[in-house]
């Protein structure tokens, strides 16, 4: 998003401020018909015209290939720029709708990631801990198997703990079919087969042809424009030969642009086949809590590893390990790891006090003036 509205600056400043269209007038025109000219043909359509090609008479429109988006290229690339920032939108606006702000907690565990002192340490993972369980706590209600409910009723809701992990995947998707969309969308904006434009160009180059000569060319240099003067009650139509150096610019964005767009889908596409695989493979979630309690030395008997599975499908269950794994993405494992670390410490039965095991209760939170949570 922040590349395209770069370059939708650079086109517009070359546009509002430079010299995007010169065209080659009559002897005979003076300064302000040369003016007019350029102005005529920058706002009116142009057409492209190999140099072989003979100039089609002013009734044969169908032999004109115009160009008709260069003067919208800025905005063009501002809709795109949009286009991009939406799944953002749906994912940061959707997802406090699960009971707990994710953004709010990835910036505190960044926070805790830089953070040396040992009680501001202590202190901060107690405080994301407590947010953590309050969401896990409220999405649990009554005891449900996860494997079971897969099984027998599908991944989905809030109540089986998977409202976040679905919401992140439809976003992956809406950005795989945004890119998508756009390779394909570009064809009809630009005229040309845009979901090739990049394949087609890096061929022609490997084969030493100009490529900025084919009919097929999106951003053609030299164009032509047709026009009409009223002089003394007659009309003289006049046909001018024009270059657009802006088209210069809007050529090596779109050839950048393509080789982007196509690297970002791939990406995408593997990164949404990834975060699909992790929702639905159980024994992947198990695997990866397990591994981080072992590097804590927490798993020390065969009844903690049971326990370690009970951990992780009846209490953090999709939702609570795909937020944890987010931390991770976006701290290091050791943030992660303290933080996996504290939660099975507090979700740990304590020691029987008259025959009564306790458990952790869901703390009832309270803010202070900056709006901070508190224990």
């Amino acid at each position: 998003m922040i590349v395209l509205v770069v370059f939708s600056i650079v086109v517009s400043t070359y546009q509002y401020v430079g010299t995007p269209i010169t065209c080659w007038m009559p002897q005979h025109f003076t300064d302000s018909h040369s003016q007019y000219t350029n102005a005529y043909c920058w706002v009116r359509n142009t057409y492209y015209l190999p140099y072989e090609e003979e100039i089609p008479k002013r009734h044969e429109e169908h032999n004109r290939q115009y160009v008709i988006y260069y003067q919208w290229v800025p905005f063009i690339l501002l809709g795109q720029a949009f286009l991009f920032y939406f799944p953002s939108v749906i994912w940061h606006s959707l997802n406090i709708r699960a009971g707990m702000d994710a953004d709010n907690i990835l910036d505190t565990a960044q926070t805790f990631s830089h953070v040396e002192r040992s009680k501001e340490r202590e202190n901060m993972v107690k405080i994301i801990r407590n947010q953590i369980h309050r969401f896990l706590h409220t999405r649990q209600g009554a005891p449900i198997n996860i494997r079971t409910a897969i099984t027998k009723k599908g991944i989905y809701g809030r109540r089986f703990g998977t409202y976040l992990i679905i919401l992140y995947i439809f976003s992956k998707a809406l950005y795989l079919l945004n890119v998508i969309g756009q390779l394909f969308i570009l064809n009809d904006i630009l005229s040309i087969k845009f979901g090739v434009y990049g394949y087609e160009v890096f061929k022609w180059m490997m084969n030493d042809y100009d490529w900025t000569t084919s009919p097929q060319v999106a951003f053609p240099r030299v164009t032509m424009c047709d026009l009409s003067v009223r002089r003394l009650g007659n009309v003289h139509p006049y046909t001018v030969q024009c270059t657009l150096p802006i088209n210069l610019y809007n050529e090596k964005i779109y050839m950048f642009l393509w080789f982007w767009m196509v690297f970002v889908a791939v990406c995408t596409a593997f990164s949404l086949l990834t975060w699909f695989i992790r929702a639905v493979a159980v024994r992947d979630r198990i695997i990866y809590i397990k591994n981080h309690l072992k590097m804590m030395e927490k798993l020390e008997s065969p009844s903690d590893e049971k326990k370690a599975e009970d951990f992780t499908t009846e209490y953090l269950r999709p939702d609570g390990i795909f937020l944890l794994r987010l931390i991770g993405h976006n701290t290091n494992t050791l943030t992660v790891t303290e933080i996996i670390c504290s939660l099975w410490d507090s979700w740990q039965p304590k020691e029987p006090q008259n025959g009564i095991e306790t458990q952790m209760l869901p703390i009832k939170p309270t803010t202070d003036k900056a709006g901070l949570l508190n224990e």
